[in-house]
């Protein structure tokens, strides 16, 4: 796995770092560190950023390519993750300095916008990446092949893999019984469900690289439910890019916006 981490020498772009090369030497895989400056003559700064950063790397890997470029930080780091062959791309999260919502660094949001590759925010990471919680939105079935042959080292080192459907009233398909609206998860498996079968089809093809998978359903407000079940000490959010067209992709896209903004935790969106 190739990993690429923009990092501009803050605490928050740290753990990025650290995250980065914690994923690049369990895949195995490489490391780039990239940081962009405005202007030409800033390169002495670039410097101390990326010799920084190579000593964070050290611990957890043995050593880390780097990168500068210059221009706009945003559009550079898209340019370098869509060009460089890159199979994910890290990076770090402002701390949030008051009790209003999170607000995304201005770089990261237009990531989100138009994602290069897997992106990876990284927030509040405490070492490992033990517990992973793996967001179905049963609208996108790329994410789960994806994840099997991209992050199957992650998969497979896991304690826990859970994976969670939130079903929502307002969402809900026509027709559906109202007693599917407050059904868990292994009585919506044994019934057949649509819900279940997507449940038990992720389950099966998951527990090819690691035993230790549970489903999850919850029930209500799905920003709301995730955001409730990754309280549950879990190191590691999984969300599907949607790549349709029309108004659906608007609304699954701002469904994992605002699961990505609210979040304490980080994040991967494939």
């Amino acid at each position: 796995m190739r990993v690429l981490v923009a990092t501009g020498g803050a605490p928050h772009s740290d753990v990025a770092v650290r995250l980065g090369a914690y994923i690049a030497a369990m895949a195995p895989g490489s490391l780039t560190c990239l940081t962009v400056v405005r202007h030409e003559r800033e390169r002495a700064q670039a410097d101390a950023i990326l010799t920084r950063a190579t000593l964070v790397v050290a611990p957890a890997l043995a050593g880390a390519a780097t990168r500068i470029r210059v221009g706009h930080p945003a559009g550079e780091i898209w340019q370098e993750a869509a060009s460089g062959d890159y199979d994910l791309l890290v990076v770090g999260d402002r701390p949030e300095h008051s009790l209003l919502r999170r607000l995304l660094g201005p770089t990261t949001e237009r990531l989100l916008e138009r994602l290069p590759c897997p992106l990876l925010v990284a927030r509040n990471w405490q070492g490992t990446l033990s517990r992973l919680l793996l967001c179905e939105g049963g609208q996108n079935a790329a994410w789960l092949p994806h994840m099997l042959a991209e992050f199957a080292p992650l998969l497979a080192a896991a304690t826990q893999v859970t994976v969670l459907h939130v079903m929502s009233q307002i969402v809900a398909r026509p027709g559906v019984p109202g007693w599917e609206l407050r059904a868990d998860a292994p009585a919506l498996m044994a019934e057949h469900t649509p819900e279940g079968e997507l449940l038990a089809r992720d389950v099966a093809a998951l527990q090819q690289v690691n035993q230790r998978v549970a489903a999850c359903i919850r029930h209500g407000l799905v920003v709301d439910e995730i955001l409730a079940e990754a309280a549950n000490e879990y190191d590691l959010l999984v969300l599907g890019a949607h790549r349709g067209q029309g108004w659906t992709r608007l609304l699954l896209d701002d469904l994992a916006h605002q699961v990505v903004t609210q979040a304490d935790r980080s994040v991967l969106v494939t």
